[in-house]
């Protein structure tokens, strides 16, 4: 198939963005309410609507920079769904699952994006159709594992700090846990510098290539 041109990469990319970052939140939140958390379902945010959801900065604006400058990586967040730990038994490892509910859901939505490339192959006789299912459900497989596994990096905070959280010793877990205020500028400076491709190549490629042959290509 031949290579995307950048808005063509837009047309088909929206909706699996779009979704990857919804469905992530609201993971968050629904498993928070199986802890017993209430908040993010009092607040209206286990919707899959996006306007309950939608950052312009972090689902517009940073994610439209990375793909304009080629980084090789898309990135970008929604509003975080609200969680109180105070309505957690055993909050750090609450927090820590529920946290891990969002890459989990990135991880379920690629595996939903192989069907419809499947749904795609199957409809090859017509390629109005067939053409745009296939090139959606690459992107939609590219998004969320890239989602998944940058949101599983030890950096506050994303999801993998949660569970760094709650393995160490609480004075050490507090002192970590004070990076979070400078942990997206440290992560897009990572991004942005290409100092992060050589680390996640491999295991995006290697997925992204279990999915393609699951999905037939």
């Amino acid at each position: 198939m031949n290579e995307l041109s950048l808005v063509q990469h837009i047309a088909v990319g929206f909706l699996p963005l779009l979704f990857a970052i919804t469905v992530h939140e609201v993971a968050h939140g629904w498993m928070a309410k199986q802890f017993g958390d209430q908040t993010a379902f009092r607040q209206g945010r286990l919707t899959l609507n996006p306007i309950k959801h939608i950052d312009l900065i972090g689902t517009i604006i940073i994610p439209g920079l990375l793909l304009i400058f080629n980084t090789g990586f898309i990135f970008g967040w929604a509003k975080p769904v609200p969680v109180d730990g105070r309505n957690f038994k055993n909050p750090s490892l609450a927090i820590a699952i529920v946290a891990l509910a969002g890459p989990v859901s990135n991880i379920l939505m690629a595996l939903c994006w192989v069907l419809l490339i499947r749904i795609g192959l199957a409809l090859n006789d017509f390629e109005f159709i067939s053409l745009p299912l296939i090139y959606t459900g690459i992107e939609g497989i590219h998004l969320n594992l890239v989602f998944a596994i940058i949101n599983l990096l030890p950096i506050p905070p994303l999801d993998g700090s949660r569970v760094v959280f709650w393995l160490l010793p609480s004075k050490i877990a507090f002192q970590y846990n004070r990076l979070e205020r400078f942990g997206f500028v440290i992560l897009l400076l990572l991004l942005s510098n290409n100092v992060l491709a050589p680390v996640l190549a491999y295991p995006i490629f290697y997925a992204e290539q279990l999915l393609a042959s699951l999905a037939g290509l």
